[in-house]
């Protein structure tokens, strides 16, 4: 794990965090306010979803009676605990392995966009397959997959929209830090060391935000 340094460019004091640790982090690296907690999660939650999309989570919801016979006793989580667990390192290892030394934020930016875009592309399908031996459990966990399913087909673009504000911070960060540094004749790269310790932090707390539904399935699963 990636442990992220706060030098040169100081923190807010006055910056009360709230949310997620992604929030918290972009919140420090980029003296971004961030408003206390007003609404909770279901009414703000009212906000993001259309009639039509509150009609697929009620039919979601009623779309294994109760009645219905379960389907016979899966096999353990194990296969599933792999998986997640092989996804996971995969992603992180790549986080990890960037190394770039451009002065210029274009190169950070694209490489920012291709780690957000492995992370879709790589936990969509892992997402897909928990549902998938949830469905094979009983009535009451085909219910809860059901309902991810919808879940995700509305508010994926809700997400999507608020994750590509996360290399517009990150390009604050990397400003910060070299007007801070332009002076530092003895250490002139300094910064970008620090830089790109503050982007390998955020998009591993990016990953571990992405990766919250599949950390739900899977606790239903070891639970069922």
């Amino acid at each position: 794990m990636v442990r992220v340094t706060y030098q040169c460019v100081p923190a807010s004091q006055g910056t009360r965090f709230t949310g997620s640790a992604l929030v918290r982090l972009l919140a420090r690296l980029t003296d971004l306010d961030v408003p206390e907690r007003g609404e909770v999660f279901a009414d703000r939650l009212s906000h993001w979803l259309s009639w039509a999309d509150a009609i697929s989570l009620s039919s979601a919801l009623s779309s294994v009676q109760s009645g219905d016979a379960g389907h016979p006793p899966a096999a353990a989580s194990d296969a599933q605990e792999r998986e997640r667990h092989r996804v996971r390192s995969s992603l992180a290892k790549a986080i990890a392995d960037d190394s770039l030394s451009a002065a210029d934020f274009a190169s950070h930016r694209r490489a920012c966009f291709i780690r957000q875009q492995d992370m879709e592309t790589s936990i969509g399908p892992l997402r897909a397959h928990l549902r998938a031996a949830l469905t094979a459990r009983s009535p009451t966990m085909a219910r809860l997959a059901a309902v991810d399913a919808v879940m995700e087909q509305v508010l994926g673009a809700r997400e999507r929209s608020l994750l590509s504000a996360v290399p517009v911070l990150l390009e604050r960060r990397f400003e910060q830090l070299r007007q801070a540094h332009q002076s530092d004749e003895a250490e002139p790269d300094r910064w970008l060391d620090i830089f790109r310790k503050d982007m390998r932090g955020v998009l591993l707390a990016e990953l571990d935000l992405r990766l919250q539904p599949c950390e739900g399935l899977l606790d239903a699963l070891r639970a069922s």
